[in-house]
């Protein structure tokens, strides 16, 4: 996956979650860490749930985790960013208490617009 190098399961794997469904196969992840760089902060920098257990709580269970291992190391926010075309994306984050900003021009680079999130812990 190319959002995912393998950099993140090699360092970040204390923070990152994954759930399997009943039969063993990947139901959803989350991939995120605590910032070396911001103290206090952590950061998600991808989160998924595949379609057959969306609706079921898993997304907001796995970042529920997230939240408390957040917690447990110093954190007191946590930040995420989306696409702008990504409604559902930005709908859940409300959804578990994530303010949503306005797109920033070239968040990531010429034509790399992104949404900031944040949430306090």
């Amino acid at each position: 996956m190319a959002g995912l190098p393998r950099l993140f399961f090699d360092h970040f794997h204390p923070t990152s979650l994954v759930a399997e469904d009943a039969d063993g196969r990947l139901a959803g992840f989350l991939v995120g860490f605590v910032s070396p760089g911001r103290p206090g902060e952590a950061y998600v920098h991808y989160a998924a749930v595949g379609p057959p257990a969306r609706g079921g709580g898993l997304g907001r269970a796995l970042y529920e985790r997230f939240f408390g291992l957040a917690r447990d190391a110093g954190c007191t926010t946590v930040r995420a960013v989306t696409g702008p075309v990504n409604v559902g994306s930005m709908a859940f984050h409300r959804a578990i208490g994530f303010t949503v900003g306005d797109p920033v021009a070239d968040y990531d680079g010429p034509g790399r617009d992104l949404v900031p999130m944040s949430r306090t812990l």
